[in-house]
């Protein structure tokens, strides 16, 4: 699989508009996992990235509520300022926030660590909830 480049936009708060681009950065092949990402001023000179996390593919119904029962989100916590669920999406998804990084490489290596602690847990549910089916399927 090819490696991706993401650009993360400025968000204008009032109009929802991208502004300008802050930056461009490679995330191997984890781009699967993110449904989308933008920065907004959230204070004088305060930017924060927001990054909606979700599954590498498509759940089945019964796993969409196992996913959100099984994961843990204190997993990638140690990574950001804020995670939550995201309740009407169609795959599970969470929302995470964190501060935007001038430097090029400490904000890859941000992006890189949220994402393979959001993987790693992802993994975990998936083995936490194979053999779940059943509790989730109603008659």
């Amino acid at each position: 699989m090819e490696e991706t480049v993401i650009v993360i936009m400025l968000k204008e708060k009032q109009t929802g508009f991208l502004e300008k681009e802050l930056g461009c950065y490679h995330l191997g092949e984890q781009q699967n996992i993110i449904l989308n990402i933008y920065a907004e001023e959230t204070a004088p000179d305060v930017t924060t990235v927001f990054l909606k996390l979700t599954c590498e593919r498509d759940v089945q119904d019964w796993e969409y509520d196992a996913i959100l029962d099984y994961y843990d989100m204190n997993s990638v916590k140690p990574f950001v300022d804020t995670i939550d669920e995201v309740l009407d999406e169609y795959n599970p998804v969470w929302l995470v926030s964190f501060p935007f990084l001038e430097n090029q490489w400490e904000m890859e290596e941000k992006l890189q660590s949220v994402l393979q602690a959001h993987q790693k847990e992802l993994l975990s549910v998936y083995d936490a909830i194979a053999d779940k089916k059943d509790d989730y399927i109603e008659e």
